[in-house]
């Protein structure tokens, strides 16, 4: 287990980012896995967030039981997979700054889309294979490489004009499942190590008053507040991933 102070000055604040975002906020976790890079190594970072993911997906997914849509994630599954597979095989040959821009710029595209054609409004789309294979994947392979999955799935997802619950249900048990997934992988790389698990459980208690918390405020807000605060945190997030990705270039 790791006792550095610095560690743990920067995990608190990481952890209760990545509940509020299990909660329902989606996109507030972006500074978290760059916070924890501070102290750790970022595959180090990864690892030791990956239960305490799993952990709040508990919490989310029983808040939310009972509102999520099949069909959503029917057609996002396919491509999360294949993306969380090629996270594992050729992450390394993929810088995560290439990664950052590309997500960045598809987010930061379709909110001012969005934005510019319907005011942010909610115009429900039907299902398409082809978009959510190709966005399933991209936030399989960004779920697995920087943890940042969110940006990719809200694309899809918000198109689909689901209520808010049914909305941050169907993300819980979409990333429940990925986080599963993704176990494998970890333990492959070596990185779910005695060490990493036991830091990872000293953070589960904060982990799980942090989604609470997050999911408590998510049903207090109204349905229309809601979705233009996930439209304004994924333009955020958009941009954010955006600017770290080609200042790292330069």
């Amino acid at each position: 287990m790791i006792t550095d102070p610095v560690f743990y000055a920067v995990a608190v604040p990481a952890v209760t980012l990545y509940g509020l975002s299990k909660g329902g906020f989606s996109g507030v976790a972006i500074l978290s896995t760059p916070l924890l890079a501070l102290a750790v190594p970022p595959i180090q970072a990864a690892a030791i967030m990956l239960p305490v993911l799993i952990v709040q997906d508990v919490v989310t997914v029983w808040s939310y039981r009972r509102t999520w849509d099949a069909r959503t994630l029917l057609h996002l599954a396919p491509g999360a997979l294949l993306g969380i597979a090629a996270g594992f095989l050729f992450a390394s040959w993929v810088s995560d700054s290439a990664v950052r821009i590309i997500v960045g710029l598809i987010a930061v595209s379709f909110c001012l889309d969005r934005w510019i054609r319907s005011g942010a409004r909610i115009d429900a789309r039907p299902h398409d294979w082809r978009s959510a294979t190709v966005l399933g994947a991209i936030s399989g392979y960004t779920s697995f490489v920087i943890h940042v999955g969110g940006p990719p799935f809200n694309m899809y997802a918000l198109a689909r004009g689901l209520s808010r619950d049914a909305f941050v249900g169907t993300a819980g048990v979409f990333f429940a499942a990925v986080n599963l997934v993704k176990v494998g992988p970890f333990v492959a790389l070596g990185q779910l190590t005695v060490e990493n698990l036991g830091t990872a459980a000293v953070l589960f208690p904060l982990a799980v008053a942090a989604n609470l918390a997050g999911i408590w405020m998510v049903r207090r807000v109204p349905a229309d507040l809601f979705y233009r605060l996930i439209y304004g945190l994924t333009f955020a997030v958009g941009c954010f991933l955006l600017v770290s990705g080609i200042r790292a270039y330069l």
